[in-house]
């Protein structure tokens, strides 16, 4: 393929999964709005924004799998008409259940979209140094999606109806539809190959029930019986799978790949830099927005800074992976995200008090936020990098998928253990004063909420009751955050000093 078409099929399918990644975040500022049109009760709001999330965890392995089967150009075509289909639904929905079978909708065009994308660029990028740059771009697509998802959707409430968060999808996916039409190239994959569609199920079920027992586990007032139920449903749908798959002889996972530590350290690195991506923008996003009063557009804007970060970062670590090896890049990315969210804490006003810092300056935050993205964007490339240059042609798909695996399962866990420790430690933490409601001890929003009602020499003192119990959490939050990404360095620089094992005998791949 020539260098330009090659350059250009990048872009459109880093449209395509920017797409994907904006819609996990665009609801961060959109809800309250939709949730009060709608009239959406607590479940529904909750199953909102979950819907989403969760299918695409659990279609993702099939999908890439599938993908091997019957052609990545396909399957990313595919994937982004059901896309387009399911955002019109959704920017339409007359009701909370609509839009939640809608979400799930959504899911299915981006699970079939996303390990397409990075299949495309393995077999289209023979060159390892472009092949990289390019993983590079790809890579920080995901944390610049999920920064601009709650600037985008601030600005669109400020000038429409919350329907536009989905509606401005569409246009995108038929401009992606008629690039990907034209510039990916084709072949109808490996059809001699059988695909497993029971084994997609089993995996489904793991997957969504080891992510519906972490939401239920760190939400207050969590159910022990539905966590439970969870957990037995995961572990049985592990076990079949695992079982099944070493009986197959076209597994949708082959789990000898997962023998070289180059892409277990890949995974977990991948991992946890989208726990520290989503986490963390999601506890800042609403702390500037409940404590220190920033419109949504204000408050996305400044965490935008994230992706500031990412962006360059990710792009360099794709041009040195080649030269330097995935070790320096991922272990020393996610300590320099460790130090990082560090200074985002000690940075945000009125905190943690090490530093005085005026409470009307939000811009302090920002240094520690770039710093947080650039050390995400360096790990999350060489990550990348490490599982697909690793893996070879024949499994692009399903090395693909065990990636965007690890990167749904840590931004699910970013969003469901830090935003659980938030909540929690508020509603453990708050001291009412005389005369407050007892709604108010729920949440930041409902004390909000309870202040508006009460005179100023009552709401005043409510108000500063949230604003600290809702910090305590902040500071925690943030705490795991670093603890969890300078553990990863660690961890990752001790897998990737490891011998590579051998490898095994190709297996012959199909023509073109």
């Amino acid at each position: 393929m020539a260098s330009s078409r090659r350059w250009w099929l990048l872009g459109t399918v880093a449209v395509g999964l920017l797409l994907i990644s904006v819609d996990m975040t665009v609801l961060y500022t959109a809800l309250p709005t939709l949730t009060e049109e709608l009239r959406a009760d607590p479940s529904q709001k909750l199953w909102i924004i979950n819907a989403y999330p969760l299918v695409m965890a659990g279609l993702l392995l099939g999908a890439g799998t599938l993908g091997d089967r019957i052609g990545h150009k396909k399957m990313f075509l595919t994937g982004l008409v059901l896309f387009g289909l399911a955002s019109t639904v959704a920017a339409f929905a007359p009701s909370p259940s609509v839009l939640i079978g809608a979400r799930a909708f959504l899911a299915v065009g981006a699970a079939a979209m996303m390990p397409a994308t990075l299949s495309l660029i393995r077999t289209t990028f023979e060159d390892e140094h472009e092949r990289n740059i390019a993983i590079g771009v790809w890579g920080t697509m995901s944390v610049v999606g999920i920064a601009i998802g709650p600037v985008l959707g601030g600005f669109l409430l400020e000038h429409f109806w919350w329907g536009s968060v989905f509606l401005i999808n569409v246009p995108v996916v038929i401009l992606a539809l008629a690039a990907g039409t034209v510039l990916a190239p084709g072949g109808s994959g490996r059809a001699d190959r059988p695909w497993d569609f029971l084994g997609s199920v089993q995996v489904m079920a793991g997957l969504v029930g080891l992510v519906y027992a972490v939401k239920e586990a760190t939400r207050p007032g969590s159910e022990p019986l539905a966590v439970a139920v969870a957990l037995l449903v995961a572990a049985a749908g592990f076990t079949l799978f695992v079982r099944r798959q070493r009986r197959q002889s076209h597994p949708l996972i082959d789990f000898a790949l997962l023998r070289d530590p180059r892409l277990r350290s890949g995974m977990v690195a991948a991992a946890l830099a989208m726990f520290a991506a989503a986490g963390v923008q999601l506890v800042l996003t609403q702390r500037l927005q409940l404590v220190m009063g920033l419109t949504p557009l204000r408050a996305g804007l400044l965490v935008a800074a994230f992706a500031v970060g990412c962006l360059p970062s990710g792009i360099v670590a794709g041009s040195l992976v080649h030269r330097t090896g995935p070790r320096p890049l991922i272990a020393g990315g996610l300590l320099t995200g460790a130090a990082g969210v560090l200074l985002t804490l000690l940075l945000t006003p009125g905190v943690v008090g090490f530093l005085d810092v005026h409470p009307d300056h939000p811009l302090w935050i920002t240094p520690g936020l770039v710093a947080a993205g650039a050390g995400t964007g360096l790990a999350m490339t060489a990550a990348s990098a490490a599982i697909m240059s690793n893996a070879p042609a024949h499994r692009a798909g399903m090395a693909a998928s065990v990636e965007e695996v690890s990167y749904e399962l840590g931004s699910l866990f970013g969003v469901a253990v830090l935003g659980g420790v938030l909540g929690s430690l508020y509603a453990s933490t708050v001291r009412l004063p005389p005369g407050s409601p007892d709604a108010a001890a729920q949440s930041p929003d409902a004390a909000r909420a309870a202040a508006a009602e009460l005179p100023a020499k009552h709401a005043g003192p409510l108000l500063d009751a949230a604003r600290s119990a809702f910090d305590n959490g902040y500071t925690l939050t943030l705490l795991i955050t670093v603890a969890v990404l300078a553990a990863g360095s660690v961890l990752t620089a001790r897998l990737l000093s490891r011998p590579a094992p051998a490898p095994a005998p190709a297996e012959k791949e199909p023509a073109a």
